[in-house]
């Protein structure tokens, strides 16, 4: 069997509203939780499990490739909650999305203050 990627655990602040703020923008099903995580899951299994740590959290930085429909969908989803976002990384270009690589991106930050990224587009 070749390797896949299985889950990874994204520090949160609060993680029930974390896992429904990702849950919520990006359609995903709520999965069976335990211990210390709160998980949602996309079609393909792969979890996101969030979780409470007792340390100060570092942003980190997540990229979600999603299909056109989706990412219109999404979109809407943050404006209509005024959601501060960028087209770029840097955070420089406001209330915008990108169409680089070939497709549509879009950049902002969760609840826990982590960068997200939303491309139509793989980069490679």
């Amino acid at each position: 069997m070749p390797a896949t990627f299985d889950h990874t655990i994204i520090a949160a602040k609060d993680r029930g509203e974390s896992a429904r703020f990702h849950r919520e923008l990006l359609e995903l099903s709520q999965a069976p939780s335990w211990g210390p995580f709160t998980n949602i899951q996309f079609t393909d299994g792969v979890l996101l499990q969030f979780a409470e740590p007792p340390v100060e959290i570092q942003m980190q930085h997540y990229a979600f490739l999603l299909d056109d429909e989706l990412f219109d969908r999404a979109y809407q989803r943050l404006c209509e909650r005024g959601i501060e976002h960028w087209a770029d990384p840097q955070m420089r270009r406001s209330d915008e999305i990108n169409t680089e690589h070939g497709g549509r991106g879009v950049y902002f930050k969760d609840p826990a203050g982590h960068a997200i990224e939303l491309i139509t587009r793989p980069y490679l």
